[in-house]
């Protein structure tokens, strides 16, 4: 009889993992991974609201981030733990298709998994917990489709509510209503009505630009786009009008051969030769350029300083490195094509438009003239680089909150309304519920709680004595009643201009609920090495040893951070 077959029959495990390999089961595997998720879920709770707080990033270039915006910390940390990897999937997944409300989704991740902890401490089946989270989920999608209240698409005061909550809080408080009033008009500008009638916002006709060195509200929305570019050559004319526009994407230079290659010349006149000949291939490409009608050339590689000479001469304006971002932009805006060989381009291929150059800001303003172009372009500007990227962020978030709205054209009260709405409707609905699932179904509402309380807990007011008058007031049948923060009463957040919209907050809770059940469904880890990301903690040793690398990793980022 073989050792293994002797094994085999005393009831002796077999090892069938390396030496290096780490395993966790059970629950030291369900309790690892609540509190690497819950640790992710409280590192952004602080910064929800209009008085959470920020977070300074520091990465290891030294390069700064000063923000509040949940999916921005999520990015920016060194987050060195699988299982908090999974929740930072739910901040990016919320941005992707809302763009607004990551830190509400981390936060609810983070809760439902806090009660999941509890009800396996009772004894209850993952199994169970999942099954009751997805119903509870799923009903609180549809509640809250019930409390929405619909809008029009020319409510202008309303969207603008909205786009203000979805800014609030990011740096620009006191420049609120300007940006407000930007966005809103931004998103009805590249607003069109599909095949089928519906509204849809397209928010690729509308580019944003930044600068720094003045006041919020200088910022501005504009027809058509902005570059931030010189002419190659100072002879060149800087306006423009009705300009016949060529785009290139292939550089106004000579190429180089493909292999090295050497030239013997014996006699001067033949260096002359081969200069003249380059000249004068370099003159055909201008030519080529002049006969098209171009008056105007975006280049969006280099341009030789011969054809930059002759491009003057014949009047004709240039600009070179223009970005792909900004060249694709432009094809909408002047209904131009862009070229990638000049040899050939058309007439046809031209935009028109206005060309006009600010020489204070040192900027191009092109505008399209055609019918079938479009496009605007959002100017903001701030005093630093800091202020203006953290007016950007929140400019981006309230676009895609007003383009929600305008989609749907459904909003929501803010001010953790909602969420103490339907918490009291999952209430209700758990008694329908039976068996151990309807335990689950009351830990969500009670998770869901987690977004009024924060809120109250970050502008230093008493969570309990606020969730305690919120409940009260949804009680006596106020659907709209959420937290002021500002004033710390309860009041109608609708009224008060406290506005959210129904697409976010319904992501929030299916990504919030997908990740939590997806981290209670793991019952066993098994790692080839380090529980860490990276696997570069070749000292630790045994599961204890590997958990504490993950979570050390993720504690580093948080260190740098905070």
């Amino acid at each position: 009889m073989t050792m293994s077959q002797e094994q085999r029959m005393q009831g002796q495990p077999m090892i069938i993992l390396g030496d290096d390999a780490q395993r966790m089961k059970d629950e030291s595997a369900q309790g690892h991974n609540i509190s690497a998720a819950r640790a992710v879920a409280e590192s952004v709770r602080s910064t929800l609201g209009p008085k959470g707080m920020d977070k300074m990033l520091v990465t290891s270039l030294g390069d700064i981030v000063v923000t509040n915006d949940g999916v921005t910390i999520l990015d920016e940390m060194d987050i060195d733990n699988p299982t908090a990897e999974m929740v930072v999937e739910v901040a990016e997944t919320q941005e992707e298709e809302a763009g607004d409300g990551t830190t509400t989704a981390v936060a609810i991740a983070g809760d439902l998994l806090k009660h999941a902890e509890d009800l396996l401490e009772q004894d209850l089946h993952p199994t169970a917990i999942i099954k009751g989270f997805t119903l509870a989920s799923e009903q609180a999608r549809e509640e809250l489709d019930e409390i929405a209240v619909d809008i029009e698409s020319d409510d202008d005061e309303t969207l603008e509510q909205v786009a203000g909550t979805a800014m609030t809080g990011k740096g620009a408080e006191q420049y609120s209503d300007h940006l407000s009033e930007l966005v809103v008009d931004a998103a009805q500008a590249v607003t069109v009505e599909a095949d089928d009638g519906s509204t849809i916002v397209d928010l690729a006709f509308l580019k944003i630009e930044t600068q720094t060195g003045d006041s919020p509200a200088s910022s501005e929305l504009l027809e058509g786009a902005v570059l931030d570019k010189d002419p190659v050559h100072e002879d060149m004319p800087t306006t423009v009008e009705d300009a016949d526009t060529l785009l290139v994407d292939e550089p106004l230079e000579l190429s180089e051969a493909d292999a090295d290659t050497q030239v013997s010349v014996t006699d001067p006149t033949q260096l002359e030769s081969f200069i003249e000949q380059e000249e004068q291939e370099l003159r055909d490409m201008v030519d080529q350029i002049a006969d098209l009608g171009a008056d105007v050339v975006l280049c969006q590689k280099g341009i030789d300083d011969m054809v930059q000479h002759y491009l003057a001469k014949e009047g004709i304006l240039a600009v070179r490195r223009v970005k792909r971002s900004d060249m694709e932009f432009l094809r909408e805006v002047l209904g131009a094509k862009v070229i990638s060989d000049l040899s050939t381009a058309t007439a046809e291929d031209l935009g028109t438009g206005t060309v006009d150059r600010d020489t204070d800001e040192e900027l191009f303003y092109i505008e399209g003239t055609r019918d079938e172009a479009h496009g605007v372009t959002l100017l903001l500007r701030g005093s630093t680089d800091h202020v203006v990227d953290e007016i950007e962020r929140g400019v981006n978030d309230a676009l895609d909150v007003v383009g929600g709205a305008l989609t749907s054209g459904q909003v929501l009260p803010g001010g953790g309304a909602p969420e103490i709405e339907v918490a009291g409707r999952l209430r209700e609905f758990a008694d329908s519920v039976s068996g151990r699932q309807q335990l689950a179904v009351e830990a969500y509402a009670d998770a869901l709680e987690v977004v009024p309380r924060v809120l109250a807990e970050n502008a230093g007011y008493d969570s309990i004595d606020t969730l305690v008058d919120l409940r009260a007031a949804h009680s006596d049948g106020d659907e709209h009643a959420g937290i002021n923060v500002h004033t710390g009463n309860i009041e109608n957040t609708f009224e008060a201009g406290i506005v959210e919209t129904p697409n976010a907050k319904q992501q929030a809770l299916a990504s919030a609920s997908e990740a939590a059940n997806l981290v209670l469904k793991i019952d066993d880890i098994i790692s080839a090495g380090d529980l860490s990301t990276e696997g570069d903690d070749e000292d630790a040793g045994g599961p204890g040893g590997g958990m504490g690398g993950g979570m050390g990793g993720m504690g580093g980022g948080m260190g740098g951070m905070m």
